[in-house]
C-alpha cells in the first residue's frame, strides 16, 4: 500500500533517455506514478520509450506540470533530493536514514520524491517547497550521480524498507503541501506585520522555518492549530494597537481639558 503513494517528480529533465530508465527503475522497485515538470521543449521521448523498456506504461501514463508547487500539492510529504551542501540543506538525510519515515508518511497520503535537472538539480526556490531533504551518499572525488541512478537508490531504500516498518497511526489525516504552503504563507505575512523579520532576509527565515517543521509529520489538525495561532496573533496586535491609540487619545483629550481649565481658571 504504502509504495502506491510514492510518486517520482523529475523538475526539468534534459534528456528523453533519462526519463524512460527512470521509468524502468521504478517499475524495478514496484513504483508507478511519474510526474514532470516543465521538461525540455526538445526532449527526445522515442529515446525515452527506448529506454523504459517494458515500463512503458508508466511513461505513458506521466503527468505533465508547469510548476513543482502544482505537482506537488496533493502530497503530505516532499522530498527533495541534493547533491549540494548549502545552509538549508545541511540536514538532509540519507535514503536509508529516510526510508522508514517517508513509508510511515506514505500510509497517510501522497509522498513526492523530486530530483532536479541533470546540470543545475533543484533550485533554492525549489527546495523550499520540500519538506524533507535527501542526499545520497557518494564518493568526494565524484558525487554527481546520473538522474536515473539517483531514482533507483532511493527507490530500492524505499522497497527493501516496506517490510520492516511498523506503520503509526495518526487520528487526524496528514495535511498536503497546498495546505502546509498556505500555512507558510500566512506566517510570512504574520512575522513581517509584527517586524519580526525584514522583507529581503524572510526567504532565508522562512526557509529556516520549513526546516523546523521538516523534522516531524504535519496533519491537517497541526496545521488548523498553526494558522489559528496566525489568526489570533493578528487579532491581538491590532487588538492592542486600538487600545493604545484609544488610550493616547483619552490621555491627549484629559490634556486639553485641564488646559482649557487652566486658561478658564486664568481669565
Amino acid at each position: 500500500m504504502a509504495l502506491d503513494n510514492i510518486v517520482v517528480v523529475l523538475v526539468g529533465t534534459l534528456y528523453g533517455g533519462n526519463v524512460g530508465s527512470t521509468c524502468r527503475a521504478m517499475a524495478n522497485m514496484g513504483i508507478k506514478e511519474l510526474r514532470l515538470v516543465n521538461p525540455r521543449e526538445t526532449i527526445e521521448w522515442e529515446d525515452a520509450t527506448r529506454m523504459a523498456c517494458h515500463a512503458t506504461p508508466i511513461l505513458e501514463a506521466r503527468k505533465h506540470f508547469t510548476s513543482l508547487e502544482d505537482a506537488v500539492s496533493d502530497c503530505v510529504a516532499v522530498v527533495g533530493t541534493t547533491a549540494r551542501q548549502g545552509l538549508y540543506r545541511q540536514h538532509a538525510l540519507s535514503p536509508r536514514e529516510q526510508a522508514p519515515k517517508l513509508l510511515q508518511l506514505a500510509e497517510q497520503g501522497k509522498v513526492a520524491l523530486v530530483f532536479g535537472r541533470e546540470d543545475k538539480g533543484l533550485l533554492n526556490d525549489e527546495v523550499s517547497l520540500c519538506s524533507h531533504l535527501v542526499q545520497i551518499p557518494t564518493d568526494s572525488e565524484y558525487s554527481s550521480l546520473n538522474l536515473s541512478q539517483a531514482v533507483m537508490v532511493l527507490c530500492y531504500e524505499l522497497f527493501a524498507t516496506r517490510n520492516v516498518y511498523e506503520p503509526i497511526q495518526e487520528k487526524s489525516e496528514l495535511a498536503p503541501a497546498q495546505m502546509r504552503n498556505r500555512m507558510f504563507d500566512m506566517w510570512r505575512e504574520l512575522l513581517l506585520h509584527i517586524g519580526f523579520m525584514e522583507e529581503k532576509k524572510a526567504e532565508h527565515m522562512m526557509a529556516g522555518i520549513n526546516r523546523i517543521f521538516s523534522r516531524g509529520a504535519l496533519t491537517i489538525n497541526d496545521v488548523n492549530i498553526m494558522m489559528g495561532i496566525v489568526r489570533q496573533t493578528y487579532w491581538a496586535v491590532d487588538h492592542d494597537k486600538h487600545n493604545r491609540t484609544a488610550q493616547r487619545e483619552k490621555k491627549l483629550a484629559e490634556q486639553q481639558e485641564d488646559q482649557k481649565s487652566e486658561e478658564f481658571s486664568n481669565a
